[in-house]
Order: structure tokens, then sequence, then C-alpha cells
């Protein structure tokens, strides 16, 4: 069966980042994909801090994404860009870790005037890591339930998901990856 890899960026474990994450994830579980889980407030802030790359955490990390035949990944904006704590995550791992995956980005924040972090920020250090990035999703805070089972309000953003889904099966067929692999 393909593995997908959901990484939060958020260092809050309920963020309304890690809510859109984890129901794109049961969406792709729906589908017949296998679907794992890196959040950031999963990984030693020592690790991170001092960059400690052979560290335990960070290797099982890497090992999980190498396996992987796509990526999602979410954050919410910080100061135009995704988080501190996510960037020091995706500097540790290698340069060519996300070559030959498909990657969905997804970026929440408060106001649209953030939209551009998604395409100034997140999707240049995917092209980086060598992945292969999909349009992704922006999504506003107030379009988000934390409490809902689906946590999309809106239905334009809700069919920008499912468009974006489609687009990462799509690509996943492309490269030869089926659900049952």
């Amino acid at each position: 069966m393909s593995r997908i890899v959901l990484i939060s960026g958020s260092p809050s474990e309920d963020s309304r980042s890690a809510k859109v994450l984890d129901f794109i994830g049961t969406t792709l579980q729906h589908e017949g994909y296998d679907i794992e889980k890196i959040a950031v407030t999963d990984i030693p802030a020592e690790d991170l801090m001092y960059g400690r790359y052979d560290s335990d955490s960070i290797k099982r990390a890497m090992e999980t994404i190498q396996k992987a035949s796509g990526i999602v990944i979410a954050s919410p904006v910080y100061k135009a860009a995704y988080t501190g704590v996510l960037k020091s995550f995706l500097d540790i791992l290698p340069q060519d870790i996300l070559q030959h995956k498909v990657v969905l980005p997804i970026m929440t924040g408060g106001s649209p005037n953030h939209l551009l972090a998604l395409t100034y920020a997140l999707k240049p250090v995917i092209s980086v890591l060598k992945g292969h990035s999909l349009n992704g999703v922006y999504i506003v805070d107030d379009k988000i339930d934390k409490e809902s089972q689906t946590p999309i309000i809106d239905n334009a953003i809700s069919e920008r998901i499912d468009k974006q889904l489609n687009y990462f099966y799509e690509a996943l067929q492309q490269k030869g990856i089926s659900v049952y692999q």
C-alpha cells in the first residue's frame, strides 16, 4: 500500500492547520492510502535547536519520509512564512529528501493578506528539497472549525482541497504509484 506522510509544522498540537491536516489524512485513508504523521511537536526541541541530524528522532523522521510516496505539509503562517519550528525541522533533513515525492502544501493564516506565504515561503523550500510541489491550498482561519469532524466550513475551500487532492492522486499515478503498492 502506498504511504503518505503528513507533516504538521505547527508548534501547537491543537492548531487549525493540524486539524485540516488530520482531515486530509482521513480523506486519504478513505481512498486507500496508508497514512503516517510527523508532528514537529513530537521531535525533541534540543534535536531541532542544535541541528542533531543524527538523533534517533530525526533518523526516524527521515526514514518515514524516505519510505513515503507522497507528502502533505501543513503549517500556520507566522510572520509571512511557515513556522520557525518547521524551518528547523526541514533544515535538518537531507537536501534531496523529497526527491520523487509528490508534495501537497497547506497553509492557514489569520487573513487573506498572507496568501503568498504559500508561494514564496513554503513551496520554494519544497523545491530545494527536490519535491514535486502541487499548488497547495491557503485557508483563512475563520473558514476552519476546529471542533468539527469536517473542519472546513467554506464550500469554495472544500472544492479547492478536493481539486488539489485529485491532482495529488493523479501525480502519484503518473509516477507509477498506486494505492495498493
